[in-house]
């Protein structure tokens, strides 16, 4: 009755008999004498407790920390695939010199992505577990990656009726990053903030959530056409890294916007110290005194990513006052209270085909995601080729 109720509301279409108690699952192995393996491993899938559901994974987003999980320290560009064509399997030597760093997870196969969404096809015996039943969710938890995933309700994300699981895949890595930086520009007084790798499904969402919130945005992005995607979405300050003139674009933008915070995704390279510079830069425009110290304004960039792999590099010509950091969205969202973080998921919810709304450009089955075909684009983490795993598919 409860389902019936369920699809004629519009939440779910028409529900698959028996549950299978076996799934495939991606894994993800480093053998100690240096190998990678990649696979699909048969494993159980349980009825759920009291307080669990059990999920049918219809979406789950390839995200640039569920490849640091899924590659590790490998080199890519030497993998092998072998196996079958329903069960492949990829191998990749993992050099010697970055063992030391996997050593915690060497001879442990690990199941791989972090958040996803689907349909509820079993629910246990609580109230809370049977509301669920027949929704569409999204869930974190990790292992989604999976034809099927049980896990508590307080891991669930209701979607709202007639919400697919593609729309609802991303649903709390990127959007929470987003509110979790708004949040951090809020507790440490700063009135705008800059943000790299600006053209990304974050970026984005980043950008639609300072223009509904007023905030002042500056977007970095790395090419022409990412700067003329962003414009198109109405973002008045975008700085292509690739431009000669990029760094008194910068500098210009921050005096417009007043940005002192900034969140990097790319962690290596020049850029961390650059913004800091041209920071800087921008607040010395409107100072009437001479310090050798530089700018009493605190001036603050957060490494947030890895995309550029290298040493993070920067000349110290930006004063006394400023700071450097590692931001990870699920700690910073631990400075605020249970209240504001399930407002947060209900406004993610609320609003997830609009200003949280992520785009991919392939839809792969767990067999396809283990191609090297496909391997080779979503393991380049380049902006406008985000993955999505299917495991229903």
């Amino acid at each position: 009755m409860v389902v019936d109720r369920l699809r004629r509301a519009g939440y779910i279409g028409a529900m698959n008999a028996p549950t299978p108690r076996t799934a495939l699952q991606l894994r993800s192995l480093i053998r100690p004498g240096g190998e990678l393996e990649l696979t699909l491993a048969e494993v159980p899938s349980p009825p759920p407790g009291p307080g669990e559901v059990l999920v049918r994974i219809e979406a789950a987003p390839l995200n640039p920390s569920d490849l640091g999980l899924l590659f590790g320290a490998a080199d890519m560009s030497a993998a092998r695939a072998g196996g079958s064509k329903s069960r492949p399997v990829i191998t990749a030597p993992v050099p010697e010199t970055a063992l030391k760093s996997m050593a915690g997870r060497l001879g442990q196969s690990m199941p791989v992505g972090n958040e996803g969404a689907g349909v509820v096809v079993e629910a246990g015996a609580s109230p809370e577990a049977q509301a669920l039943l027949g929704r569409t969710v999204a869930i974190i938890g990790g292992a989604m990656y999976s034809q099927y995933r049980c896990v508590p309700v307080a891991d669930c994300l209701p979607l709202p009726a007639g919400t697919s699981p593609k729309h609802g895949a991303s649903s709390f890595i990127n959007p929470l990053t987003a509110l979790g930086m708004v949040a951090t520009l809020r507790r440490e007084g700063h009135k705008a903030l800059v943000h790299t790798a600006a053209a990304s499904n974050l970026g984005q969402m980043l950008n639609r959530l300072c223009q509904a919130e007023q905030i002042g945005l500056v977007n970095i992005v790395r090419q022409p056409q990412q700067a003329q995607l962003l414009r198109g979405q109405g973002a008045a300050h975008v700085c292509d890294s690739s431009s000669p003139g990029f760094l008194s674009e910068l500098t210009e933008a921050l005096v417009a916007t007043g940005a002192t915070l900034a969140f990097d995704a790319t962690g290596g390279g020049k850029l961390a110290g650059q913004i800091l510079a041209c920071m800087e830069a921008a607040l010395n425009r409107s100072a009437t005194t001479y310090s050798r110290y530089g700018s009493p304004t605190h001036k603050q960039v957060y490494l947030y990513g890895s995309l550029d792999p290298r040493p993070t590099e920067f000349n110290r010509s930006f004063g006394m006052a400023w700071g450097m950091g590692g931001w990870l969205v699920f700690t910073s969202l631990q400075h605020l209270d249970a209240g504001t973080v399930q407002s947060f998921k209900q406004r993610v919810a609320s609003e997830i085909t609009t200003t949280f709304a992520s785009s991919y450009t392939q839809e792969v089955s767990l067999a396809e995601a283990l191609s090297l075909e496909h391997i080779a684009i979503y393991g380049k983490r380049a902006t406008g080729e985000k993955y999505l795993v299917n495991p229903a598919k």
